[in-house]
């Protein structure tokens, strides 16, 4: 079963940064969130087949593994998920707790239902920048690039992330590096046998043996 992937609530986007530094936060590697990422042998890009082929062992559409490199951010590990709906991911900066989201789903949009289509809040206001929509709304803002057949969200609080950093982000969209294939892909959980008790007799209805021995 591959994880389910959801929009971070609002109140869990504000204590993501806490949560992480508590926990040692696992920092994916080289061109993953990390601004300082130098041209090494780590940052190649990974095929369409090799997407493709771990996309599939999830039962996951390979058309909608993206990453982004938002400035001063880095990608959050735990936060990974994929699922039939899509694909999510949050790039915390711990120095300010700010954290922006990066979603990719199947959908389609036009100035003409963008402040609707696979809204946080209805309705937002949206307005056209470039190539993609600018969108506020809900103490969210967010940027909203078409692809063929899907949609990628590049979003924030709003006061907690400027909207030129928020672009930035949305611009600098990319495929992930094979290096950081098993982060965005993270292999499938295999089923574990379960654990044998001592105490459970072979026969019965396997009510435990609390049976006190001799001199007990």
């Amino acid at each position: 079963m591959i994880r389910t992937a959801r929009p971070l609530p609002l109140l869990l986007l504000s204590v993501l940064p806490l949560l992480l530094a508590g926990c040692g936060t696992e920092q994916a590697g080289a061109g993953a969130g990390t601004p300082e990422a130098s041209s090494t042998t780590a940052d190649v890009t990974a095929t369409s087949a090799e997407i493709a082929s771990r996309a599939g062992s999830l039962g996951f559409d390979p058309d909608l593994v993206y990453v982004i490199d938002p400035p001063g951010f880095t990608l959050a590990e735990q936060s990974v998920g994929v699922s039939d709906v899509g694909l999510s991911i949050a790039y915390t900066q711990l120095k300010t707790g700010a954290v922006i989201t990066l979603r990719v789903e199947p959908g389609a949009m036009t100035d003409a239902n963008c402040a609707t289509q696979a809204a946080i809040s209805v309705p937002m206001t949206c307005v056209r920048d470039g190539n993609a929509w600018y969108r506020t709304g809900g103490g969210e803002i967010e940027y909203v690039l078409a692809q063929k057949g899907h949609l990628v969200h590049v979003g924030a609080q709003q006061g907690r992330v400027t909207r030129a950093v928020l672009h930035q982000a949305a611009q600098s969209l990319r495929r992930p590096y094979k290096s950081e294939l098993p982060v965005v892909l993270p292999p499938a959980r295999t089923a574990t046998a379960p654990v044998q008790r001592g105490d459970l007799p072979a026969n019965g209805d396997g009510a435990p043996d609390n049976e006190v021995g001799k001199g007990g």
